[in-house]
């Protein structure tokens, strides 16, 4: 797994932790989110691929060995520093300082979109999941990795880190799977730890396809509950 060395990252936002990758207590469980990524995007190339929340821009490299085109999109301001420190390491990447709710980009631009602990952090998620639908192709790939929650999983945080899960996301992570729901079609699952991921999932990995907006009843089975086809592992 290409990541970005720690002595080159850039301190993007007070939420970047991409220096808990390195050299913390933390650094295995961070990288098991990119294992399940990398695990589920095995052979499939992409040709266009946003990197939702790309942050000190950590994972690019390894991204930019599965795209033609790499594209970044994330609130901070720091973009044109991130992208000068991976061009001079023969990395090349279009990146942005745009929110989730508005990005710009045209109609069906990308056939994959990335997003590993990111989409949590979004005020309006809803928002959020029509931008991805209307910048992806129709039978386009999201990928999203998002931290589980529980009382457990949030004292161990608190106890390991002195983060606060409630500071950070609010109850943004419950609201999240509801609102993918509504909007793609489920085609594949990933839970850490494997055997006790259905109990207590520390991450949730999925591969999403936008719904089809000439059905006009899929969001409406989506919001009622019926299931999708998925694989689930």
């Amino acid at each position: 797994m290409k990541l970005l060395p720690r002595e080159l990252l850039i301190k993007t936002s007070a939420v970047d932790r991409a220096d808990w990758n390195y050299g913390s207590v933390l650094a295995g469980l961070q990288r098991r989110r990119f294992e399940l990524l990398l695990s589920m995007m095995a052979g499939r190339k992409a040709g266009r691929l946003l990197e939702l929340g790309y942050g000190s821009g950590i994972l690019l490299p390894e991204l930019a060995d599965r795209c033609d085109e790499l594209f970044g999109a994330d609130p901070h301001d720091r973009h044109g520093e991130v992208r000068a420190l991976l061009a001079e390491h023969d990395i090349h990447a279009m990146l942005v300082s745009a929110s989730a709710e508005r990005l710009p980009f045209d109609d069906a631009f990308f056939d994959t979109v990335v997003a590993v602990s990111a989409i949590e952090y979004v005020e309006d998620i809803d928002a959020a999941c029509r931008e991805l639908c209307r910048v992806l192709v129709p039978n386009g790939n999201l990928y999203v990795v998002t931290p589980g929650y529980s009382p457990l999983l949030d004292l161990m945080l608190r106890l390991v880190t002195g983060e606060s899960a409630n500071e950070n996301y609010g109850r943004r992570r419950e609201r999240l799977l509801p609102a993918l729901a509504l909007h793609f079609r489920t085609l594949e699952i990933k839970l850490y730890p494997p055997l006790f991921g259905r109990l207590l999932p520390v991450y949730r990995a999925l591969r999403l396809t936008p719904l089809s907006s000439r059905n006009p009843g899929a969001r409406e089975r989506a919001r009622s509950g019926s299931s999708s086809t998925m694989r689930y592992r």
